[in-house]
């Protein structure tokens, strides 16, 4: 049996940090499941991001990464670094959930291919090399995945008090 490739062991961090198994804790799918659109939504921090908007980010910036993978625009555009949350409902919610998935999953896909000799070349306009980007983008989604953990936790506990 071959061992795994750099990118390959990459891609799996990226997988875990999204999907589960991973060592620091739950991931972004396990800390999102049941989360309605109504609790998304709430903002229980007032000079915080919600739960929403943090998931727009993080799928903002697995698409950017992706982008700077394919030789497109490095720098976010206006706008796409925090998106603006849109129309607020649960099919739309749902939507963005997907979307979540999906972007990451097109990012290991990618990421998987690579050669160590692509890995340890500059990312675009930095001084790290695109181990080091990759790298920060699963410590990304597992940083704001603490966030949305405690926001998660104060939703459901205004949600309780609202509710007695």
């Amino acid at each position: 049996m071959t061992a795994p490739s750099q990118g390959e062991l990459i891609a799996d961090e990226i997988r875990r940090a999204m999907r589960g198994d991973a060592w620091h804790g739950p991931s972004l799918r396990e800390l999102l499941e049941g989360v309605t659109a109504d609790e998304a939504i709430q903002r229980p921090v007032p000079t915080g991001h919600n739960i929403w908007e943090l998931v727009l980010h993080i799928t903002s910036w697995a698409n950017i990464v992706l982008r700077r993978l394919s030789g497109g625009q490095p720098e976010p555009s206006e706008g796409e670094d925090w998106p603006e949350p849109g129309e607020r409902s649960e099919e739309h919610w749902n939507g963005i959930m997907r979307d979540l998935g999906e972007s990451h999953e097109r990012l290991c896909e990618v990421v998987a291919g690579l050669s160590d000799e692509d890995l340890q070349r500059n990312a675009p306009k930095s001084t790290n090399s695109v181990s080091v980007m990759l790298h920060g983008s699963a410590q990304h989604a597992a940083y704001h995945g603490g966030q949305i953990a405690l926001l998660k936790k104060l939703v459901t506990k205004l949600h309780r008090r609202t509710a007695l």
